[in-house]
Protein backbone atom coordinates (compact mmCIF):
# COMPACT_ATOMS: atom_id res chain seq x y z
CA UNK A 1 0.00 0.00 0.00
CA UNK A 2 1.05 3.76 -0.50
CA UNK A 3 1.13 6.37 1.77
CA UNK A 4 0.07 9.18 -0.48
CA UNK A 5 0.68 13.01 -0.07
CA UNK A 6 -1.44 15.66 -0.35
CA UNK A 7 0.17 17.78 -3.04
CA UNK A 8 -1.44 21.06 -1.33
CA UNK A 9 -0.49 20.67 2.56
CA UNK A 10 2.52 17.50 1.73
CA UNK A 11 1.60 15.57 4.43
CA UNK A 12 1.67 12.00 4.15
CA UNK A 13 -1.73 10.07 5.34
CA UNK A 14 -2.12 6.33 6.25
CA UNK A 15 -0.98 3.29 3.84
CA UNK A 16 -3.92 2.76 1.54
CA UNK A 17 -4.98 1.01 -1.48
CA UNK A 18 -6.10 4.29 -3.30
CA UNK A 19 -6.05 7.64 -2.83
CA UNK A 20 -7.87 9.01 -0.19
CA UNK A 21 -10.85 10.99 -0.41
CA UNK A 22 -9.96 14.08 1.22
CA UNK A 23 -6.90 15.36 3.44
CA UNK A 24 -8.11 15.75 6.92
CA UNK A 25 -5.46 18.87 7.56
CA UNK A 26 -6.72 20.37 4.27
CA UNK A 27 -10.35 20.73 5.24
CA UNK A 28 -9.42 22.14 8.86
CA UNK A 29 -9.71 26.25 8.24
CA UNK A 30 -6.37 26.82 8.67
CA UNK A 31 -5.92 24.95 5.64
CA UNK A 32 -7.56 24.75 2.36
CA UNK A 33 -8.01 22.33 -0.48
CA UNK A 34 -6.91 24.54 -3.75
CA UNK A 35 -9.13 25.96 -6.97
CA UNK A 36 -7.80 22.82 -8.81
CA UNK A 37 -9.24 19.83 -6.05
CA UNK A 38 -8.01 17.46 -4.00
CA UNK A 39 -4.37 15.82 -5.43
CA UNK A 40 -2.40 13.26 -4.91
CA UNK A 41 0.99 11.93 -5.14
CA UNK A 42 3.36 9.20 -3.89
CA UNK A 43 6.94 9.95 -3.19
CA UNK A 44 8.38 7.54 -6.36
CA UNK A 45 5.80 10.36 -8.60
CA UNK A 46 8.02 13.47 -6.96
CA UNK A 47 10.78 11.84 -7.82
CA UNK A 48 10.24 11.49 -11.62
CA UNK A 49 9.09 14.36 -11.44
CA UNK A 50 12.26 15.71 -11.00
CA UNK A 51 12.53 17.08 -6.97
CA UNK A 52 15.71 17.34 -5.20
CA UNK A 53 16.87 18.67 -1.93
CA UNK A 54 19.29 20.56 -1.25
CA UNK A 55 21.01 21.31 1.73
CA UNK A 56 22.22 25.08 2.98
CA UNK A 57 24.46 26.32 6.05
CA UNK A 58 22.52 28.55 8.13
CA UNK A 59 24.94 29.07 10.68
CA UNK A 60 27.73 26.77 11.91
CA UNK A 61 25.83 23.64 13.23
CA UNK A 62 22.08 24.81 10.97
CA UNK A 63 22.11 23.00 7.77
CA UNK A 64 18.48 23.94 5.75
CA UNK A 65 17.13 21.29 4.04
CA UNK A 66 15.15 22.72 0.68
CA UNK A 67 13.18 20.87 -1.76
CA UNK A 68 13.23 22.03 -5.25
CA UNK A 69 10.68 22.74 -6.69
CA UNK A 70 8.59 22.72 -3.80
CA UNK A 71 6.18 20.54 -2.28
CA UNK A 72 3.30 21.91 -0.10
CA UNK A 73 3.49 24.74 1.23
CA UNK A 74 7.64 24.90 0.49
CA UNK A 75 8.47 24.96 4.19
CA UNK A 76 12.27 24.53 4.78
CA UNK A 77 13.03 22.42 7.47
CA UNK A 78 16.46 22.60 9.71
CA UNK A 79 18.65 19.95 10.97
CA UNK A 80 20.38 21.05 14.09
CA UNK A 81 23.69 19.64 14.53
CA UNK A 82 24.80 18.96 18.23
CA UNK A 83 27.80 16.54 19.86
CA UNK A 84 25.42 14.34 20.97
CA UNK A 85 23.01 14.07 17.95
CA UNK A 86 21.44 15.82 15.34
CA UNK A 87 17.50 17.17 15.84
CA UNK A 88 15.24 17.37 12.66
CA UNK A 89 13.31 20.31 13.12
CA UNK A 90 10.03 20.26 10.99
CA UNK A 91 9.63 18.14 7.92
CA UNK A 92 8.96 18.04 4.17
CA UNK A 93 6.65 15.74 1.80
CA UNK A 94 9.61 14.28 -0.19
CA UNK A 95 12.59 12.00 0.64
CA UNK A 96 15.34 10.06 -1.47
CA UNK A 97 18.17 8.13 -1.37
CA UNK A 98 20.69 11.07 -1.85
CA UNK A 99 19.02 13.54 1.20
CA UNK A 100 19.79 9.98 3.40
CA UNK A 101 23.59 10.04 2.40
CA UNK A 102 24.10 14.02 2.66
CA UNK A 103 22.37 13.48 6.32
CA UNK A 104 24.35 9.99 7.51
CA UNK A 105 27.67 12.27 6.43
CA UNK A 106 26.63 14.61 9.01
CA UNK A 107 26.08 12.68 11.31
CA UNK A 108 22.14 11.14 10.66
CA UNK A 109 19.50 12.31 12.87
CA UNK A 110 18.55 11.48 16.46
CA UNK A 111 15.33 12.77 17.05
CA UNK A 112 12.36 14.68 14.85
CA UNK A 113 10.12 17.21 15.91
CA UNK A 114 7.90 20.03 14.65
CA UNK A 115 6.25 23.49 14.96
CA UNK A 116 2.89 22.70 13.93
CA UNK A 117 0.71 20.06 12.30
CA UNK A 118 1.37 21.44 8.39
CA UNK A 119 5.09 20.38 8.66
CA UNK A 120 4.65 16.68 9.50
CA UNK A 121 5.42 16.03 6.11
CA UNK A 122 7.05 12.78 5.44
CA UNK A 123 8.17 12.08 9.18
CA UNK A 124 7.53 8.54 9.06
CA UNK A 125 10.12 8.04 5.90
CA UNK A 126 12.49 10.13 7.74
CA UNK A 127 12.50 8.52 10.86
CA UNK A 128 12.76 4.78 9.28
CA UNK A 129 15.99 6.27 7.42
CA UNK A 130 17.88 6.89 10.21
CA UNK A 131 17.00 3.70 12.89
CA UNK A 132 13.23 5.11 13.76
CA UNK A 133 14.34 8.13 14.88
CA UNK A 134 11.53 8.94 17.91
CA UNK A 135 9.62 11.46 16.20
CA UNK A 136 8.08 13.65 18.95
CA UNK A 137 4.29 15.42 18.58
CA UNK A 138 2.21 17.27 21.13
CA UNK A 139 -0.59 15.18 22.88
CA UNK A 140 -2.62 18.49 22.13
CA UNK A 141 -1.74 17.61 18.43
CA UNK A 142 -1.38 13.85 18.32
CA UNK A 143 -4.81 13.56 15.99
CA UNK A 144 -3.38 15.23 13.36
CA UNK A 145 -0.52 12.47 12.94
CA UNK A 146 -1.82 10.78 10.04
CA UNK A 147 0.24 8.13 10.09
CA UNK A 148 -1.45 5.11 11.61
CA UNK A 149 1.76 3.00 10.90
CA UNK A 150 3.92 5.12 13.13
CA UNK A 151 3.36 5.84 16.80
CA UNK A 152 4.93 8.97 18.20
CA UNK A 153 6.81 9.96 21.60
CA UNK A 154 4.33 11.96 22.95
CA UNK A 155 5.13 15.12 25.16
CA UNK A 156 4.05 18.51 26.45
CA UNK A 157 4.46 21.71 28.30
CA UNK A 158 8.66 21.42 27.88
CA UNK A 159 11.31 18.74 27.06
CA UNK A 160 14.80 18.61 26.18
CA UNK A 161 15.66 16.21 23.39
CA UNK A 162 19.14 16.73 23.61
CA UNK A 163 21.31 18.76 25.89
CA UNK A 164 20.79 22.41 24.99
CA UNK A 165 18.06 21.38 22.45
CA UNK A 166 14.58 21.98 24.13
CA UNK A 167 10.53 22.15 22.95
CA UNK A 168 8.97 24.46 23.96
CA UNK A 169 4.79 24.00 23.35
CA UNK A 170 3.70 28.00 22.74
CA UNK A 171 0.13 26.88 21.33
CA UNK A 172 -1.33 29.57 19.13
CA UNK A 173 -1.19 28.35 15.26
CA UNK A 174 -2.50 25.07 16.87
CA UNK A 175 -2.80 23.74 20.26
CA UNK A 176 0.32 22.25 20.58
CA UNK A 177 2.57 24.76 18.31
CA UNK A 178 6.01 24.81 19.12
CA UNK A 179 9.23 26.08 19.34
CA UNK A 180 12.62 24.67 19.44
CA UNK A 181 15.16 26.59 21.97
CA UNK A 182 18.75 26.22 20.56
CA UNK A 183 21.25 27.06 23.01
CA UNK A 184 24.43 27.03 21.02
CA UNK A 185 22.77 29.21 18.20
CA UNK A 186 23.86 32.83 16.83
CA UNK A 187 26.82 32.38 18.23
CA UNK A 188 26.11 30.85 21.76
CA UNK A 189 23.47 33.97 22.76
CA UNK A 190 20.62 31.21 21.21
CA UNK A 191 18.09 30.54 18.57
CA UNK A 192 14.58 29.89 18.42
CA UNK A 193 13.47 27.63 15.49
CA UNK A 194 9.89 28.31 15.33
CA UNK A 195 8.20 27.30 11.82
CA UNK A 196 5.66 29.49 11.55
CA UNK A 197 4.38 29.48 15.01
CA UNK A 198 5.42 32.99 15.00
CA UNK A 199 5.75 33.96 11.19
CA UNK A 200 8.57 35.95 10.61
CA UNK A 201 7.64 39.13 9.21
CA UNK A 202 8.90 41.12 6.00
CA UNK A 203 10.29 43.85 7.93
CA UNK A 204 12.41 41.66 9.74
CA UNK A 205 12.29 43.36 13.26
CA UNK A 206 9.15 42.12 13.70
CA UNK A 207 7.47 38.77 13.94
CA UNK A 208 3.54 38.10 14.15
CA UNK A 209 0.80 35.50 14.80
CA UNK A 210 -2.29 33.88 13.19
CA UNK A 211 -4.67 31.07 13.36
CA UNK A 212 -4.41 30.87 9.61
CA UNK A 213 -2.26 32.49 7.42
CA UNK A 214 -3.71 31.15 4.10
CA UNK A 215 -7.13 32.26 5.05
CA UNK A 216 -6.24 35.56 6.92
CA UNK A 217 -7.48 34.52 10.62
CA UNK A 218 -6.57 36.27 13.69
CA UNK A 219 -5.33 34.99 17.33
CA UNK A 220 -7.24 36.24 20.36
CA UNK A 221 -5.17 38.08 22.91
CA UNK A 222 -4.87 35.30 25.39
CA UNK A 223 -3.04 33.02 22.60
CA UNK A 224 -0.67 35.75 22.00
CA UNK A 225 0.00 36.27 25.43
CA UNK A 226 0.94 32.56 25.86
CA UNK A 227 3.34 32.36 22.86
CA UNK A 228 4.80 35.37 24.73
CA UNK A 229 4.76 33.89 28.05
CA UNK A 230 6.44 30.51 27.53
CA UNK A 231 9.09 31.92 25.29
CA UNK A 232 10.04 34.18 28.34
CA UNK A 233 12.50 31.71 30.39
CA UNK A 234 14.80 31.02 27.19
CA UNK A 235 17.67 33.48 26.16
CA UNK A 236 17.62 34.00 21.75
CA UNK A 237 19.09 36.50 19.86
CA UNK A 238 17.88 35.04 16.10
CA UNK A 239 14.88 33.52 15.02
CA UNK A 240 14.36 31.06 12.06
CA UNK A 241 11.19 30.83 10.46
CA UNK A 242 9.90 28.10 8.54
CA UNK A 243 11.17 29.04 4.87
CA UNK A 244 14.30 30.03 3.69
CA UNK A 245 15.42 33.13 4.34
CA UNK A 246 12.73 33.81 7.26
CA UNK A 247 15.22 35.07 9.92
CA UNK A 248 15.24 37.88 12.36
CA UNK A 249 18.93 37.55 12.86
CA UNK A 250 19.30 39.48 15.85
CA UNK A 251 17.33 41.01 18.88
CA UNK A 252 14.95 38.30 18.35
CA UNK A 253 13.95 38.30 22.34
CA UNK A 254 12.90 42.17 21.81
CA UNK A 255 11.24 41.46 18.27
CA UNK A 256 8.83 39.05 19.99
CA UNK A 257 7.90 40.98 22.88
CA UNK A 258 7.64 44.59 20.12
CA UNK A 259 5.79 42.62 17.72
CA UNK A 260 2.98 41.11 20.54
CA UNK A 261 2.48 44.45 21.77
CA UNK A 262 1.70 45.85 18.13
CA UNK A 263 -0.37 43.07 17.47
CA UNK A 264 -2.76 43.52 20.54
CA UNK A 265 -2.77 47.30 20.14
CA UNK A 266 -4.11 46.94 16.66
CA UNK A 267 -6.98 44.00 17.76
CA UNK A 268 -7.98 46.12 20.65
CA UNK A 269 -6.53 44.63 23.80
CA UNK A 270 -3.82 47.56 24.74
CA UNK A 271 -4.21 51.01 24.91
CA UNK A 272 -3.28 53.08 21.93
Amino acid sequence: MEAYLCRTCGVQQPPSERPPARCPICLDERQYIGPAGQRWATLAELKEEGHRIELLDEEPGLIGIEVRPRVGIGQRPLLVRTPRGNVLWDCVGYFDADMVDAIANLGGIAAIAFSHPHFYGAAAEWSRAFGDAPIHVPVADRRWFLRTDVEPVLWEGHLELLPGVTLIQCGGHFEGSAALHWAAGSRGKGAILVGDTIAVASDRRFVSFMRSYPNLIPLPREAIESIVESLRPYEFDRIYGGWTGDVVDRGGHEAVERSAERYLRWIGARRP
